[in-house]
């Protein structure tokens, strides 16, 4: 069990110029896939001064097009002759990095073709559908010397860094409990990829990394999780609660829903005070709220520049004008073990998917 701080991005420290601000060269970007969570990260990739909006792919050549010339990107490819769109864009030698938003279950083939084909990765979470693809994803991207990271968005925003100083400095004493909740009824919609367990649908794969992201931040990976469920008919996971165990007591529950509604927040409670959030979801909360024994609680306030995924793309391009192969803040490394956790809840819940065959 790991119990030190995540890495704060260093847009985050003390007199640094903020997330858009140019760190070195222009990188031109490339989009896979034009859908909601694209078009929010496009829009982010597009307020940072040294990013270049290069080339997007679809596999409807009209949904590339209207996506392009919606954000001013150069160029745009879709399916064609057999080939996928995203191959056409990762054939173009001008593409520095792309952006992987496509549904979980093509997270592994497109971002292996986008490494096969010389580019750095940024990976929508949940990074792949198991732990088998996502070694081999991080081992393909060493033999290629290219960058590779999940898009945890979380882990870089500054509310949540906030809530590691504080949970870290020991004011709140010794952290003995964590409890993290998100969920929502969506629609049954078997065409939706939340509901489509060839993308790797369901509340496990989608929603759990942000209250899961509140438990490894506060204790660490644990010693133990239990995991308790509903599946669909089709077989997907409408909603999950895990209890996790640490090693000297302490316990996390985590509950993610796709039938109810949650109220969204996370509390990590300690022998010397209890943090909470407020002000939005857990995963980009607005306010954090702090109570230490025998005082009055406080309210500390935040904002974030753009839609918030402004930090970890401010991370990537760092990283990679730097000429690293994977963020501290976002190392590969707990993105295999958090598949490997994930594969083990998956395991108590009866949960599989086609990609596990493979």
């Amino acid at each position: 069990m790991s119990t030190s701080r995540l890495v704060r991005p260093p847009c985050l420290e003390p007199g640094a110029p903020g997330p858009t601000a140019a760190t070195g060269r222009p990188l031109r970007w490339g989009v896979v896939s034009t859908g909601g969570i694209a078009a929010k990260v496009t829009a982010d990739i597009a307020l940072l001064e040294d990013a270049v909006l290069y080339g997007v792919s679809s596999r409807n050549a009209g949904s590339a097009a209207e996506f392009a010339a919606r954000f001013g990107f150069e160029t745009s490819h879709s399916d064609q002759d057999g080939i996928p769109g995203y191959q056409h864009l990762f054939n173009d030698p001008l593409v520095d990095v792309v952006y992987v938003a496509t549904p979980h279950g093509q997270h592994y083939e497109v971002t292996k073709a986008a490494l096969n084909s010389g580019k750095h990765v940024l990976c929508e979470k949940t990074f792949t559908i198991n732990a088998r693809e996502a070694e081999e994803l991080i081992i393909l991207a060493g033999e290629k010397n290219r960058f590779l990271m999940e898009a945890v968005w979380t882990r870089f925003l500054p509310s949540i860094n906030r809530a590691w100083d504080i949970i870290h400095s020991g004011e709140l004493g010794r952290i003995g409990w964590v409890q993290a909740d998100l969920g929502f009824p969506a629609p049954a919609d078997p065409s939706s990829r939340l509901w489509d367990p060839r993308a790797g649908g369901g509340a496990l794969l989608d929603l759990t990394v942000y209250p899961l992201t509140w438990a490894l931040g506060s204790l660490g990976f644990p010693s133990s999780v239990a995991a308790s469920g509903s599946l669909n008919d089709d077989g997907v996971d409408t909603q999950n609660a895990l209890t996790l165990g640490y090693e000297g007591g302490a316990h996390a529950q985590l509950t993610s829903s796709l039938v109810a509604s949650c109220p969204g927040t996370a509390t990590v409670s300690g022998s010397g005070g209890w943090l909470r959030t407020g002000g939005g979801n857990l995963h980009s909360p607005g306010e954090l709220v702090i109570g230490l024994n025998r005082e009055e609680p406080h309210i500390e306030t935040f904002e974030v520049v753009g839609g918030g995924y402004t930090y970890e793309l401010r991370e990537t391009m760092r990283c990679i004008q730097s000429g690293l192969l994977e963020s501290p803040t976002m190392p590969l490394a707990d993105t295999l073990q958090t598949l490997r956790l994930l594969d083990g809840v998956r395991a108590q819940l009866g949960l599989r998917y086609a990609n596990d065959a493979a």
